[in-house]
């Protein structure tokens, strides 16, 4: 395997890595912050209150180290759409992350805890997990058109 198969490789096994932390997420803590919040909201609350923000600060910024450098070294190959498309879908996405999803995400959860459920913050958090889904199959969907481009020959294109 040469080095731009094995980077290519390693940007798919990155990009791969924040899906399934989504996903994870999805399945197992979404639907239990969300479930009654303030009320739900305890799993993020205290001295041990759960932190993915330190594992999403670590690997966002290592897959965009990636793509860019992947990019750079298949510019001018059959590849460069097949990485071109996901990078570029990626990048509104995190700017939509960034501008909508974590600020919403730290306002619901930072919700002081209360007794009962509050109907308009459990609104606000089952738009964010509808949202956040969508985000989800479209990263998936992205993450495809990347795997599909390991097909592709990684030499120069002939002019």
């Amino acid at each position: 395997m040469n080095y731009k198969t094995l980077l290519y490789s390693l940007t798919c096994l990155s990009f791969a890595i924040v899906i399934g932390a989504g996903t994870y997420e999805h399945l197992a803590v979404v639907p239990q912050w969300s479930a009654a919040p303030p009320l739900s909201l305890t799993m993020f609350q205290g001295e041990y209150g759960l932190d993915a923000g330190a594992f999403w600060m670590l690997i966002h910024p290592v897959t965009l180290v990636l793509f860019i450098i992947l990019l750079v070294v298949h510019w001018k190959t059959d590849r460069r759409r097949a990485i071109l498309i996901p990078f570029s879908g990626y990048l509104v996405i995190l700017l939509a992350t960034s501008l909508y999803f974590v600020p919403e995400l730290m306002e619901i959860v930072g919700t002081p805890l209360a007794e009962a459920a509050n109907p308009s913050l459990t609104a606000r958090a089952s738009l964010w997990e509808t949202l956040s889904l969508v985000r989800l199959v479209l990263m998936s969907l992205l993450a495809l058109t990347l795997f599909s481009g390991l097909t592709l020959p990684d030499a120069k294109q002939s002019s």
